[in-house]
């Protein structure tokens, strides 16, 4: 049985007992495995570590280790490679979920999502893709990169590992344009574009659309507020 094939398994971090239960509720309805809970981010580290779930739920603010510095240490180095965290929380347009995208989350879900959206979050992301459109990333990050408050710091990426194409591709990607509106800008089927990207992924080492949209910024390929150029191929 492959990873797609078997049943998703995810782990539930929040502070609050009453969120975990109605999550784990809603998850095994679908047939989803939860592992574990965890009550704050120490515990959701350990969950993940000793139970390798495909997907974790994560709380952004918990006493102690909060959902942010959790992140941190589930998608590092010595952290299951295959996890994926998508983030917890009350506000769309929060600097701490933009520190949690900085450190590798894979998208954001207000805590109000429906059960519909909650379910189908989860099997998007185990199947590798970014959960938030990239304008919704653009619209946080063009908030919050260039404050001064603390927040986890980019790893450094060599754009010149890119062709020119491919630079175009990521800057464009950058200011929340799809891989049809990609493909329209740019003269190319959606296929192409979706090599290119992938291409871009692979080259960069980054895990989603996410984390290329925040690189693009922290590497000032793109700066905020600037918009798509104007470009016929």
């Amino acid at each position: 049985m492959t990873a797609e094939t078997r049943p998703l398994r995810a782990v539930i971090a929040d502070d609050q007992a009453l969120v975990r239960t109605g999550f784990r509720m809603i998850l095994a309805a679908a047939g989803i495995e939860v592992t574990a809970e965890a009550a704050d981010g120490a515990e959701a580290v350990a969950a993940v570590r000793r139970t390798r779930p495909d997907v974790v739920l994560m709380d952004i603010r918990m006493p102690g280790t909060d959902g942010i510095e959790a992140t941190r240490r589930i998608l590092g180095g010595d952290g299951p490679h295959e996890t994926r965290v998508i983030i917890l929380t009350t506000y769309d347009l929060d600097h701490y979920v933009y520190a949690a995208l900085t450190a590798g989350a894979s998208g954001f879900l207000l805590k109000d999502v429906s059960p519909e959206h909650l379910v189908a979050a989860l099997r998007l992301v185990r199947s590798g893709d970014a959960l938030l459109a990239p304008a919704i990333t653009r619209r946080l990050i063009e908030r919050f990169a260039g404050h001064d408050e603390p927040r986890p710091a980019a790893p450094h990426r060599d754009l010149s590992v890119l062709t020119p194409r491919e630079l175009e591709v990521l800057r464009l990607l950058a200011t929340g344009l799809s891989n049809a509106e990609l493909a329209s800008r740019l003269v190319l089927s959606t296929t192409t574009v979706k090599s290119h990207v992938g291409r871009i992924l692979s080259k960069l080492d980054l895990r989603d659309r996410v984390q290329a949209v925040v690189l693009a910024y922290e590497t000032r390929l793109i700066t905020p507020g600037e918009g798509a150029p104007d470009s016929s191929g």
